[in-house]
């Protein structure tokens, strides 16, 4: 009986070395073939410390064990589970179907891993230092596991499918020749993607990809000098959260999928670079509580046209760029005053949320200066979608003030004679929003005018035809439009007071319909 590469059951090929014979052996054994020497310093695989030859393996002798080897000895399965080792030469299984168990721990590869259309079962590389690993439309049924390793010149997973979860947990990612650090467009992911405490250096790139449960850069530092952005992630898809939150220092497994306990130290996330989620879909919540993002003028938060149930903005402000919400949609918005940057860094055109949850202090001032922040050219829309969020939750007067907002900005906009007439609304009954100062502007007017008609000529219409004269009911016949109280139809008044009665009746309209207006917003409030 002979196995597929020609050799007699239990021979070893003639060529191999020490250090590949006891790895042939190891494999049909299914145990794991471990070099490591038991000093730290040495079997650092990220150090400087050579490794010899009685640690090195070729990487087409890897090739030749896991698509043609040999078969394993009875009563164990066949796996290739290497620790400590060196492999020279690339590792090119590309197009090919491996189905043995494949775990690397604390090894270093000299040259790329090259995995384009080939097959996994699962594939665990923990450690271990990896100049580049090319793994387009790689697929495998379980987890792709790469925590703590190194890539020295990027990773590539374009439309890779995984069938369970991807793992990056404290790997470190430097750029390849495009300034890319990890290319996953199009990239499915049957559960989770966590890459906490995750480096990048470089563009992360996830345009298009799709994670079946939750994404998390719990605690994750993403930097991209290079280029405008260090998370590039459009038409991002993820069942339920994304997690752009800090991550417990010391013990990431047990905070792995949840918020450190209070008193853990912890590390936040930060980006130095643009975020692009434009289009983005989440099915639970966008998470950016205690987030550090830094930008340059010419990079943003961006956004765009997101759908999610919640969005969590709490992290620190930036002191530079710009936080783009335009389009996006969101039910409940959690944020903090202290989270948004200020006049000419915020848009929200067409941003539509339904509740506001703020964390901490955020008076209807500080909110207003919000709404300002993303309207630097007048924009009616984020005053008019405050007040109904304010007004569906019970805030009518807060509603009020909102729109009040929204007319002086309006103001600034306007022809100087339009903004003189503004002004003069605004200081008499502001623009109608509030009622109850239109009604004393009628009381005082009503009083100083039943004073001056005291003192005004009025000869009847028709001799014998009239009330007895009442300069109070006179007076206020004239401020009350669709009331007759006997008195203005019976008197001819001449000169000044002709123009003085004709300005109370024109400004009994004004404020008349002031008042009318606020009580029927009372009354349907009620």
């Amino acid at each position: 009986m002979t196995d597929g590469a020609g050799l007699r059951v239990g021979e070893l090929p003639d060529d191999l070395s020490a250090a590949e014979a006891g790895m042939w052996q190891a494999f049909r054994n299914g145990s794991v073939y471990d070099l490591r020497a038991g000093d730290t310093v040495i079997d650092d695989p990220h150090g400087g410390h050579p490794w010899g030859p009685e640690r090195t393996v070729r990487a087409r002798i890897m090739c030749w064990l896991l698509l043609d080897g040999p078969p394993a000895l009875d009563g164990r399965v066949a796996s290739l589970k290497l620790a400590g080792v060196q492999i020279v030469d690339p590792l090119d299984l590309a197009g090919g179907t491996i189905e043995p168990y494949v775990e690397m721990k604390g090894c270093r590869f000299e040259k790329e891993i090259v995995l384009p259309e080939s097959r996994f079962t699962t594939l665990r590389l923990v450690d271990c230092a990896i100049p580049r690993l090319e793994a387009a439309r790689l697929h495998t049924e379980g987890d792709l596991h790469l925590p703590r390793c190194r890539f020295h010149n990027g990773v590539r997973l374009t439309d890779a499918h995984i069938g369970t979860d991807l793992l990056l947990n404290q790997a470190v990612i430097y750029r390849d020749r495009r300034d890319n650090s990890l290319v996953g467009d199009g990239m499915t992911i049957g559960q989770d993607l966590q890459a906490e405490m995750m480096q990048s250096h470089g563009e992360l790139s996830l345009r298009g990809a799709k994670v079946g449960v939750s994404l998390s850069l719990r605690g994750s530092r993403l930097a991209n000098p290079y280029g405008r952005r260090a998370l590039n992630a459009p038409q991002l898809t993820v069942e339920r959260t994304m997690y752009l939150t800090p991550a417990g220092i010391g013990d990431p497994v047990l905070t792995s999928g949840r918020t450190p306990a209070h008193g853990t130290r912890v590390q936040r996330f930060e980006c130095e670079g643009g975020i692009r989620l434009d289009d983005g879909r989440f099915g639970d919540a966008v998470d950016f509580e205690q987030a550090r993002l830094t930008l340059r003028d010419d990079q943003e938060i961006s956004l765009r046209r997101v759908q999610v149930p919640e969005l969590r903005f709490l992290g620190r402000r930036p002191q530079r760029g710009r936080v783009v919400l335009n389009g996006a949609r969101v039910v409940t918005l959690i944020d903090q005053a202290t989270s948004w940057p200020g006049a000419g860094q915020l848009q929200m055109g067409g941003f539509q949320y339904e509740y506001l949850v703020p964390r901490g202090p955020f008076p209807l001032a500080r909110r207003l200066q919000w709404v300002a922040a993303a309207t630097p050219e007048y924009n009616p829309e984020p005053y008019e979608r405050l007040a109904t969020v304010l007004r569906n939750g019970g805030e009518d007067e807060e509603a009020r003030e909102v729109l009040l907002a929204k007319q002086r900005h309006r103001r600034e906009n306007l022809p100087i004679a339009a903004k003189l007439w503004g002004y003069v609304q605004d200081w008499t009954v502001a623009y109608g929003y509030r009622p109850g100062r239109a009604a004393v502007w009628m009381g005082v007017l009503w009083a100083v005018t039943s004073f001056a008609f005291a003192h005004a000529a009025h000869p009847p219409l028709k001799s014998g035809e009239h009330p007895p004269w009442n300069p109070s009911i006179f007076a206020l016949d004239l401020l009350l439009p669709l009331i007759d109280l006997g008195q203005a139809g019976y008197w001819q008044l001449r000169g000044g007071w002709q123009w003085l009665a004709a300005a109370v009746i024109l400004l009994g309209w004004v404020l008349a319909t002031t008042v009318a207006a606020g009580a029927s917003r009372t009354l349907r409030r009620h």
